[in-house]
């Protein structure tokens, strides 16, 4: 009998498990006949000697059971199995528990299985270590795992292992690491775990209740270990500093800020010159210990992407109807405008970053394809990568934290180079009052020089010169500013009546237009019923007077979700130009709608999974999303962007 089988449709995963332990257990199953004839498993328990039921819980615990012998070195002697835990007159049992070397009846570390969901498992393996005062607790469901120090009753402090059975808790923790430990121990690939788990498990253990701004506090403990794993990138014996190897709560309080005053002397501009962490060290020392373990950058920006996407939404994005475009959705809109080295590119809604972002990456492959560069690595980057982010990549958001994440992503990408602004885009006649503000151009002014460059007229904030544009403006909430809506002919209806109001993202499409040159191109996400509503018919009409219609491709209902379920097409069109776009009246639009879901009706992502039920990953080890938008790298199959670029060399579109 095969444990895959046993597990397959419970929330039991044996990816934490090596073959021969996997193996090893299947050989000592026994089948029974129960009463009714039907074969049941049963094995002998390692620590108890007698034949067991083999359940899916069963089968975890047993291999667990083998990893602590072989792996870890402890004897049966020390551990018993359902042990038994009082809570006044209730007793409750613990899967496994391993007893201190010297105190033999003493729970030094409790093992949790029944609760194959983490945070229901943490609850439990809590009120078992408080119950017995045992100082380290591990749950896994034998796909995710997780190692606990009880610091105190209050705090579960994650740690990177635990100790073998000839080590101490302190071995553990003073162990150095450089770099290369980090990228071999990521707990993103060796846990299982997303960077948004590790927020939510911060916020259940100490944010919650810290009194600051989470979204702030969290944001400067990224940008500080990005900018360690930086150092340690281009030196790599450095020892990592983002990490706690057994300092007091003040000392690394201390240590932590003063690598975070260099992290802000380096990317200048995204926080002030006065600014400090604001955590307890206490509150700080958990928080540390959650994300030293994890390799923030990596081969796509998905990893800090998420934690801020829910930050940032949690903090301020939704109530003004803005939604971070999921990065399947955004390589796709790259796959398919094709933008080049000697192109400008501009994202008028930016969010943190992702089309700007993900068209670096897009670029700097194509640049380094002779080169063999590990894109999103630490390695230095050639000359000529880091030169296409500091003058032709661009990005606008009227949020300011968001610009703040996006100045962040970009200033690594640049090398502490970045054209991220914090203007209005819809409101360009004010842009020069913040010009003006000194405050304002000691961050954004050289940003602001490289787009002046690019206007269409020296004088006026209209008009731009860019080749390519890709954006997700906001959907919600309509302007009614009668001196913004006279600027704009979509503030006009139908009959070239003034409006009252007008839908935010009517607007951007106008506005998008002003910022490309002619032949430039535009990939837009915009509401399912500006493609089909009849009232929206002059919209249509705007668009298709100054522009081809390349491609409408229909995104499905849950692509935005848990944050809407409004539903969306990207809209891609080329202005018309004599050179590379000349007028047609009649010409073909290439049309898709995506099957694939991508994610589930409560939001979450659904991942692609191999024949065995396993997680399929890619070459940096993470998970690949289930959709139909393009081919993954290899590992799945060609899909809409694929059928575009055919369409698009069949038709001579200019960019292909």
């Amino acid at each position: 009998m095969y444990l895959q089988d046993l597990v397959k449709d419970s929330l039991y995963k044996l990816s934490q498990f090596s073959e021969e332990q996997i193996t090893k257990v299947e050989n000592s199953i026994i089948i029974k006949q129960d009463k009714n004839g039907k074969a049941v498993p049963y094995l002998e328990c390692l620590v108890r000697k007698k034949e067991i039921k083999l359940t899916p819980e069963e089968a975890i615990r047993q291999l667990y059971l083998v990893k602590l012998i072989e792996e870890y070195h402890y004897p049966v002697t020390r551990m018993e199995v359902e042990y038994s835990v009082s809570f006044g007159r209730e007793k409750k049992r613990a899967d496994i528990v391993i007893f201190d070397k010297d105190r033999s009846t003493d729970p030094y570390i409790l093992i949790e299985l029944k609760k194959p969901k983490l945070k229901d498992g943490k609850d439990q393996l809590r009120s078992y270590c408080n119950a017995t005062g045992a100082p380290i607790g591990i749950w896994t469901n034998g796909d995710a795992i997780s190692f606990y120090h009880r610091k105190d009753p209050n705090y579960f402090e994650d740690i990177p292992n635990i100790p073998n059975a000839n080590e101490k808790l302190s071995d553990i923790l003073t162990e150095r690491w450089t770099i290369d430990d980090l990228v071999k121990k990521d707990k993103l690939i060796t846990e299982k775990k997303s960077l948004k788990d590790l927020v939510l498990e911060m916020e259940d253990e100490v944010l919650a209740n810290a009194g600051v701004d989470v979204f702030e506090e969290l944001f400067k403990l990224i940008f500080t270990k990005l900018y360690d794993e930086m150092q340690s990138g281009n030196d790599k014996k450095r020892t990592l500093q983002f990490r706690n190897y057994g300092d007091t709560e003040s000392e690394l309080k201390e240590k932590i800020q003063e690598l975070f005053n260099d992290a802000k002397k380096k990317w200048d501009g995204v926080f002030t010159n006065d600014a400090k962490i604001l955590l307890t060290p206490s509150h700080l020392s958990v928080c540390v210990s959650s994300l030293q373990d994890v390799k923030l950058f990596n081969s796509n920006l998905d990893v800090v992407d998420e934690a801020f996407e829910y930050l940032i939404n949690k903090s301020s994005k939704g109530e003004k109807g803005q939604y971070f475009t999921p990065r399947y959705v955004i390589d796709m809109c790259v796959k398919m405008l094709n933008p080049q080295a000697d192109e400008t590119i501009i994202d008028t809604a930016a969010g943190s970053c992702g089309f700007p972002v993900h068209s670096i990456f897009y670029v700097w492959r194509n640049i380094s394809k002779e080169r063999n560069i590990d894109l999103f690595s630490l390695e230095k980057k050639p000359a000529e990568c880091t030169k296409y982010v500091e003058n032709n990549v661009f990005a606008i958001d009227f949020d300011e934290k968001s610009v703040r994440v996006a100045r962040t992503l970009n200033l690594i990408a640049g090398d502490g180079q970045t054209n991220v602004l914090h203007l209005n885009t819809l409101d360009y006649d004010r842009w020069d009052e913040k010009t003006k503000d000194e405050n304002w151009l000691d961050t954004y002014n050289t940003g602001w020089k490289n787009l002046r460059e690019l206007r269409e007229s020296p004088k006026s904030n209209r008009d731009f010169n860019f080749d390519i544009l890709m954006a997700n403006p906001p959907f919600a909430g309509d302007i009614k500013e009668s001196r913004i809506l006279a600027k704009y002919e979509l503030g006009k209806n139908a009959k070239g009546k003034a409006q009252t109001k007008v839908g935010r993202d009517i607007l951007f499409i106008e506005r998008n237009l002003d910022f490309l040159k002619p032949g430039g191109r535009m990939a837009i996400v915009l509401p399912q019923g500006r493609f089909n509503n009849s009232s929206d018919k002059y919209i249509r009409d705007f668009l298709a007077e100054r522009c081809r219609i390349l491609a409408v491709v229909g995104l499905h209902g849950n692509v935005f979700k848990p944050h809407t379920g409004t539903k969306t097409s990207v809209l891609f069109v080329q202005k018309w130009d004599e050179k590379d776009c000349p007028k047609k009246e009649d010409y073909p639009i290439f049309f898709a709608t995506m099957q694939e879901p991508s994610k589930d009706n409560s939001g979450d992502k659904i991942f692609v999974k191999n024949e065995d039920g396993t997680y399929k990953l890619d070459k940096h080890g993470h998970l690949i999303v289930k959709h139909d938008l393009y081919n993954h790298d290899g590992l799945t199959q060609d899909g809409i962007a694929e059928a575009f670029i055919e369409f698009a060399k069949k038709e001579k579109l200019s960019f292909f």
